[in-house]
């Protein structure tokens, strides 16, 4: 079962996604001062759950983009 996050966290996260894509990694330490950049007036508690939730998605969409390398791999040999 996954981790229930409120539905502010998500949308904060997507948004800063979505407009900066390339600043996130799967490192949360780097994420958190990412995020401690982007959104003003954030406490701790906030910044670091959005961190945390776009830790966990970055990690989901690069095991996803592995899976599918994979498997194209597999059936195009």
């Amino acid at each position: 079962m996954g981790k229930v996050r409120p539905a502010y966290i998500k949308r904060v996260g997507r948004a800063l996604m979505e407009q900066y894509p390339d600043r996130f990694s799967d490192d949360f330490e780097h994420n958190k001062q990412v995020v401690g950049q982007l959104v003003e007036g954030a406490s701790k508690r906030v910044r670091n759950r959005i961190a945390g939730y776009i830790t966990s998605q970055v990690k989901r969409l690069k095991e996803a983009s592995e899976e599918s390398v994979k498997t194209s791999e597999e059936g195009g040999s």
